[in-house]
């Protein structure tokens, strides 16, 4: 029996062990997450790790409520610790869960605590990390983890005047600009604000994205991110989007799909001008519990995946762009069940790319299944790695994981004689580091 979240852990194999002894203290660049950069920037202090751990991570409440704890214990203002109690009590029955795993591991690297998680041990454990996090800030974790990159998640009338390199760590924006499908006179009028100008018509609303995308790219800017449940049915031109904008509030949901298509084909190819790449994360449906949406909004563990992509309408976005004018796109599929099929579609077009196994999928069996998928139907030698999509700063640990869980995949064509070890060597380097810093040219 191996020893409880012991060296070994997750490697099965003397190769697996080796593998990820070659990656395990590569630097991190986390392309996708939503940490705060103003905490960066202050150098933050979380003296408590009920709040490190329970502020903000939907996953956590999400399964405390699934394991029956009261509201006020999860979201509701009772006491950090008696929070951090109530998660303690039902983490035994997370057991194969990611949540099993990152609590476990975060405790290890970050407080040097190696026991169980659980009822008994949670005030002694809550004790020690404490005193632990007494001497640590914002940026001490980040160098802890060696974290080389962040690219925050932001909104186009973002304020970036906080991004900037603190210490080892750059730290730059995304372009993330979901609020545009579905403008508001309130938005249009923050965005205008932000830009300088007033937004009337769609080609004020072009100009400033232009203005907008300058100012990102000169934030350090290298990715746009777009959020959304279906790729668009059909796509119009740019006066029948101006029509449509003109009276969004009257449109049909046909015209408002139609301008949602026009959006992001004329968003990509500026993309595209500016080098930088895409990420598409799709195939979710959000806010499905109606009660806690209306009492506390987004973001509340309340979001699911939906039905499979389209592959016609996946298709027919991408062939929008010939190699000229599409830029490097990477896609995230909430829905596992379509991973072969979009694997498959990527063949098809020049620089287009599975993502990391996303969100619900970035379990020890998913992250596993969607290696497997990838390697099966695209190219294993060009995934781009992990990412953390995590609010906490304690997150990092998922790299970890990751890094574990692919040395083992690897490391299992290794020992079956299907694969050299020198060679793998050089896959997992990639993977872990080598092809998402080509990528973003850092």
């Amino acid at each position: 029996m191996k020893a409880f979240f012991g060296d070994d852990l997750l490697l099965g194999s003397d190769s697996a062990k080796e593998l990820f002894a070659s990656v395990r203290d590569l630097p991190i660049i986390d392309y996708h997450c939503h940490l705060d950069q103003t905490a960066i920037a202050r150098d933050d202090r979380i003296d408590d790790i009920g709040k490190l751990w329970l502020a903000g991570d939907h996953y956590k409440w999400r399964a405390m409520r699934m394991c029956g704890v009261d509201e006020k214990y999860i979201t509701g203002d009772t006491t950090w610790k008696e929070k951090f109690l109530h998660y303690a009590s039902i983490l035994p029955k997370l057991a194969g869960g990611p949540l099993y795993y990152w609590t476990h591991l975060e405790l290890r690297q970050i407080f040097g605590i190696c026991e169980p998680l659980d009822s008994e041990s949670a005030e002694r454990i809550y004790d020690k990390a404490n005193e632990r996090l007494a001497g640590l800030s914002v940026r001490k974790l980040l160098d802890l983890f060696n974290v080389e990159f962040v690219a925050t998640t932001d909104d186009p009338s973002g304020d970036l005047s906080y991004h900037g390199r603190y210490g080892n760590t750059l730290v730059t924006p995304t372009f993330r600009p979901d609020k545009l499908y579905a403008p508001t006179r309130e938005y249009l009028d923050e965005l205008g604000k932000a830009a300088g100008r007033e937004i009337r018509t769609l080609s004020d609303l072009l100009s400033v994205l232009r203005d907008r995308l300058d100012y990102f790219v000169g934030k350090g800017c290298r990715i746009a991110d777009h959020g959304f449940r279906d790729f668009p049915k059909s796509y119009a031109t740019e006066e029948e989007a101006a029509r449509t904008f003109a009276s969004f509030g009257s449109a049909s949901a046909a015209e408002k799909d139609a301008y949602f298509g026009f959006l992001m084909v004329w968003l990509a190819k500026e993309y595209r001008r500016r080098g930088m790449t895409l990420q598409l994360h799709f195939s979710v449906t959000r806010n499905i519990n109606p009660a806690i949406y209306a009492e506390q909004g987004v973001d509340r563990g309340c979001d699911v995946f939906t039905n499979e992509a389209a592959a016609d309408d996946v298709i027919a976005f991408l062939a929008k762009f010939d190699d000229s004018d599409r830029p490097d796109i990477l896609l995230y599929t909430l829905n596992p069940n379509a991973v072969p099929m979009l694997a498959a579609i990527t063949g098809a077009f020049r620089g287009v790319r599975m993502g990391a196994a996303w969100w619900f999928n970035d379990t020890a069996c998913g992250i596993r299944e969607n290696l497997s998928r990838i390697a099966e139907y695209a190219c294993l030698g060009t995934h781009t790695g992990m990412l953390t999509d995590s609010r906490s700063f304690s997150s990092y640990s998922r790299f970890d994981f990751f890094r574990r869980i692919l040395c083992d995949y690897v490391g299992d064509l290794v020992e079956k004689g299907e694969y050299d070890m020198s060679a793998a060597k050089r896959l997992v380097a990639d993977i872990c580091y080598n092809n998402i810093k080509t990528q973003l040219k850092l």
